[in-house]
């Protein structure tokens, strides 16, 4: 039997315009290697607290002090809780709360001259750590956007010369993925 890979897409939601990536990933990975694609692919940086949330279970890193219950994540496989045509949650940073679906598009036999994991495609730049949520990225595209707006000068020095969010480049974020998952 040939490996089955997933083709998700990965939307942040909450922003608009809309941040997003299609990933291609074994369907054998636990949730843990799933958290590491999202980072990768999405822009973040991994220094926050997440959590997955499929069929109303929530999977992450188990704190056995935490109240309700999360389930480990390096023991659950993808392929054991989602399918074709399942959407779930997966929420990063949960002071900003970066709230992501994710969407099962096909279960595909895997492509014996392909890599996998990669990152065909996508759209914009991820917000920037630390930018205060949905309302904080509003707030930035808004004044980058405005060269009058009072606080330009203050966020485009915050987010750094090189930040464009209209960019995105699937090529690096698939060498992400396949060096760090």
């Amino acid at each position: 039997m040939s490996r089955q890979i997933f083709q998700l897409k990965v939307s942040l939601t909450g922003v608009r315009p809309s941040v997003w990536r299609r990933v291609l990933v074994p369907g054998g990975y636990t949730l843990d290697r799933l958290h590491r694609v999202v980072q990768h692919a999405m822009g973040w940086r991994d220094c926050h607290l997440h959590a997955f949330e499929i069929d109303g279970v929530q999977y992450g890193e188990p704190d056995p002090d935490a109240e309700p219950a999360v389930r480990d994540e390096l023991d659950t496989r993808l392929d054991a809780v989602a399918g074709k045509g399942s959407r779930f949650g997966y929420v990063y940073d949960f002071g900003d709360w970066w709230e992501h679906e994710l969407v099962v598009e096909d279960v595909l036999a895997a492509d014996p001259d392909e890599r996998y994991p990669s990152c065909p495609q996508g759209a914009r730049a991820c917000p920037p750590e630390g930018v205060g949520g949905p309302a904080g990225q509003l707030l930035l595209l808004t004044a980058l956007a405005d060269p009058h707006h009072p606080e330009h000068v203050t966020m485009r020095d915050w987010a750094g010369p090189g930040h464009d969010p209209t960019a995105f480049d699937a090529g690096r974020a698939t060498t992400l993925l396949r060096r760090f998952c």
